[in-house]
């Protein structure tokens, strides 16, 4: 594993290991822990890794051999129904009691000094923020890696179900603590099946054929509403209002998980707890393949500080994002940075321009047919498919508008969250409006920077102002590029089609075309910045 990448620091100490340790749960079921140790006297602190993915490859080697090898004990256990550990997987509802009920056991072992961090990425952040939710007294340091908080927002975004997410998710909860090669073979059924899947009709239940039964699944695609009951209790998100546990986060621009990672550093910074934030050019994958030596390197640098009093690691600011466009890393006092916004505004001629429109008339319209939905091309996907794109077939359709702004005579410097603000009508009263903002180079090729989507639900036909969420982005414009926005009604199969019809997305056994109108009074909002007035790092 250490051959894998270039640039980790060389190892302290030999490894030694214990696998196959049983740890009471909450309600006494057993949960398989192993060890990992550094094969040298003396007390080292202890790092709580808890996962639903299983304890093999890749966990042991970058989190069990990797970490001991640097000076700490880690206990890489596996959540209750997976990998060998006893009780039934209940996803989201267990993590906080059998993280307590962990933390316990470990105050019971001669080698525990005491002294306790949390680490890992994806569901493995949501277990830290459960156990966050009431911290033990020993738990000094959580990094938390392309994490989540909050399971109905990774699911659902503005009204509109996270399809080909969910379905990848599916297979990775339910397949990889099994090993490997069960892994890979329904990655590949799912694969073979996708376009079947997501285009049945209606689309609850399509997925059984590549994944089996999955119930947790069957779920979050039929409950939309984040007040539905059945997501009571699974936002952990709170726990980063009062928590005093310094807390690194680190994400990617392409990571679906980015907007949460936002989230907790805002909550994180108002209530006074120190934390840091690293964001690189990465999807929720290749963070932890790619970014692995800066990942890596944040985290230990981060935990030596907290969990052992060498503080020499840690940069000097708070904040590190890499810049697209210019390929450099900045660092930052805080996110966003206080800088302006600028508006620019849509014409009917497909222009952007930054002088407000005198009317609100008709700018344009197209037709949006669920039966050839308007493709999905990159963005923060968990295929191979994810992060920046040439969008040129897809900006081709007749079913996408586009809006482009003049050569930029200077670099210009987008730093935070972007949003539009549209005023949309139709003539169904239903649909979704996807919005992205692009890069284009001298050449024409357009490149996706960031997006969002959000549902218009109106009960006639007059235009209603919707504003879609973009995300947030830390991109340089070259001078010579233009800003474009992109405007559509979908992006399939990453989220589930608007039937049209009114009718829930995962019950619609019918379809019905829809004309979209986009009304002059709408704008992109960037937060601008001009080159220099932000230094690099």
């Amino acid at each position: 594993m250490r051959a894998t990448w270039r640039g980790l620091p060389a190892k302290r100490h030999d490894v030694g290991w214990e696998p196959g340790l049983v740890v009471p749960a909450a309600d006494g079921s057993p949960l398989r822990t192993d060890h990992y140790f550094p094969r040298a006297q003396g007390d080292f602190p202890t790092l709580l890794v808890r996962s639903p993915y299983g304890r093999g490859l890749p966990w042991s080697p970058m989190y069990g051999m990797l970490f001991a090898e640097q000076g700490f004990h880690v206990v890489l256990q596996s959540c209750r129904g997976t990998g060998g550990s006893g009780g039934r997987f209940d996803v989201w509802r267990d993590e906080a009691a059998d993280g307590q009920a962990t933390v316990a056991w470990l105050r019971e072992q001669p080698w525990f000094n005491g002294t306790l961090g949390t680490v890992g990425p994806s569901y493995l952040g949501y277990v830290q923020w459960a156990l966050a939710l009431d911290p033990p007294p020993e738990l000094k340091a959580m990094v938390v890696q392309v994490g989540l908080h909050d399971p109905h927002a990774l699911f659902h975004a503005g009204g509109a179900f996270h399809l080909e997410n969910a379905l990848a998710i599916g297979a990775g909860m339910t397949y990889q603590h099994q090993g490997i090669a069960p892994l890979v073979k329904a990655t590949l059924r799912l694969q073979r099946r996708l376009r079947d899947i997501t285009t049945a009709q209606p689309l609850r239940g399509a997925y059984v054929s590549a994944l089996g039964e999955v119930p947790w699944l069957d779920s979050v695609m039929t409950h939309p509403d984040a007040d539905d009951p059945y997501w009571h209790g699974t936002d952990t998100g709170k726990a980063a209002e009062r928590l005093s546990v310094p807390t690194a986060l680190i994400g990617g621009w392409r990571d679906l998980l980015a907007d949460q990672t936002f989230e907790q550093y805002g909550r994180l910074r108002r209530a006074g707890c120190e934390t840091a934030l690293l964001v690189g050019p990465w999807t929720h994958t290749s963070a932890m393949q790619k970014g692995w030596p800066e990942v890596f390197a944040e985290t230990l640098a981060w935990l030596r500080a907290h969990l052992c009093d060498d503080p020499s690691g840690l940069r000097p600011t708070t904040v590190r994002v890499h810049v697209g466009g210019e390929g450099a890393w900045r660092d930052l006092d805080d996110w966003p940075l206080s800088t302006r916004t600028a508006s620019w505004f849509p014409t009917p001629d497909g222009h952007l321009i930054q002088q407000p429109p005198t009317d609100s008339a008709p700018l344009a319209s197209f037709r949006y047919d669920p039966a050839d939905p308007t493709p999905s091309v990159g963005g923060p996907l968990l295929s191979r498919a994810a992060g920046p794109r040439d969008n040129t077939a897809l900006e081709a359709r007749e079913d996408v508008l586009t809006f482009t702004g003049p050569p930029l005579t200077e670099p210009v410097d987008i730093l935070g969250p972007v949003s539009a603000r549209l005023r949309i009508s139709t003539d169904t009263g239903y649909a979704d409006v996807f919005a992205r903002l692009c890069d284009v180079d001298a050449r024409g090729r357009s490149t996706n920077i960031c997006d969002g989507l959000s549902s218009l639900h109106t009960a006639g036909q007059e235009p209603s102002e919707i504003t879609v969420p973009m995300s947030s982005t830390a991109h340089r414009f070259a001078a010579g590029h233009r800003i474009r926005l992109q405007i559509s009604a979908g992006a399939h199969p990453r989220y589930a089609r608007n039937p049209g019809t009114g009718e829930p997305s995962a019950e619609a056994a019918g379809f019905k075309p829809i004309r979209i109108t986009l009304h002059a009074d709408s704008e992109l909002t960037l937060p601008w910045t001009l080159e220099g007035e932000v230094t690099a790092g």
